[in-house]
């Protein structure tokens, strides 16, 4: 059955997919009608921002199914593998636009006359700046309420998409209203942004693979966990704490230490409160494991 996350997902990912379907169309007849390189190459980049959208469409099914025999700990982890394709596609596209904006720019240096593109190419590039940053708030604030990071890395591309439109509208207004002289300004405006969009795909794949290589959680996190467990009455000394991610849930194990006097039901009420607490915390689908050891004296 499907859950209310996974709809808010697929609700969210196929009105961007969608939009990007009608950008898609715009951008090509507008590059090749209005003869603009950047167009075409905008239009490719919302191209690759509609494959992200299936990924995470496809992907997300996969890591909502529960755990099985061969997943003890849920399928989470098909979202982080979305996350980092998201990443590599992200990092491809802004490789693409920096090598064709780099060989435009050395072109006009060497005394070739760039295109000059048409007006077309110019309302095109507006029209895809406000679908896509609108795009882009509404995917991003959605991640972050659901805590997804697949579709916040595809927030990202809905925005990197938008900052190629703004480059191309830079370049391609340039050189309209400034003359011949300004039309090196298309592939310098793409060069700029292609930079950005290497930045931001380079900080998903790193934190996609932080995340399959069992990197822990922040410090910062660890403290705040082990804070809320000594506030929860009978628990001593939490310690030998793990912790890691699987996907948009986090698994925690900690040691707790009891009185040798105290009973094992006690303890384990104990336990269980930590777990409780947790899972109150940190979402109901946290993986928690308590491993329970006594004191080296017995206290009352």
């Amino acid at each position: 059955m499907i859950t209310k996350r996974e709809k808010e997902i697929y609700i969210i990912t196929l009105i961007g997919a969608i939009v990007n379907i009608f950008l898609v169309a715009l951008k090509l007849i507008a590059g090749f009608a209005g003869h603009s390189h950047a167009m075409v190459a905008d239009a490719a980049h919302s191209l690759s921002d509609l494959v992200t959208d299936f990924i995470v469409l496809m992907f997300v099914k996969l890591s909502s199914r529960p755990s099985d025999g061969d997943h003890a700990y849920g399928h989470g982890k098909f979202e982080t593998l979305a996350t980092s394709i998201v990443g590599f596609i992200l990092l491809s596209v802004g490789l693409a636009i920096f090598l064709d904006g780099a060989k435009l720019v050395a072109a006009y240096f060497n005394g070739e006359t760039l295109h000059e593109p048409k007006m077309i190419a110019f309302w095109v590039a507006l029209i895809s700046i406000f679908f896509k940053e609108t795009l882009y708030w509404q995917t991003y604030i959605k991640g972050r309420a659901i805590e997804s990071p697949v579709v916040m890395a595809n927030a990202w591309h809905h925005r990197t998409d938008a900052f190629s439109s703004v480059a191309a509208a830079v370049g391609i207004g340039g050189a309209i209203f400034l003359g011949e002289k300004w039309r090196v300004l298309d592939p310098v405006m793409a060069v700029a942004v292609s930079l950005f969009i290497i930045y931001v795909a380079v900080k998903f794949i790193k934190s996609s693979i932080d995340e399959l290589l069992e990197k822990s959680l922040p410090l910062e996190t660890q403290e705040e966990i082990i804070t809320l467990i000594k506030t929860i009455d009978g628990v001593n000394d939490p310690h030998a704490l793990k912790t890691r991610k699987i996907g948009s849930n986090i698994a925690i194990e900690v040691h707790l230490r009891f009185p040798k006097d105290m009973s094992v039901e006690k303890a384990h009420d104990i336990a269980t409160e930590v777990e409780n607490r947790l899972k109150e915390k940190y979402g109901s689908q946290t993986h928690v494991i308590t491993h329970i050891e006594t004191l080296k004296t017995a206290t009352l």
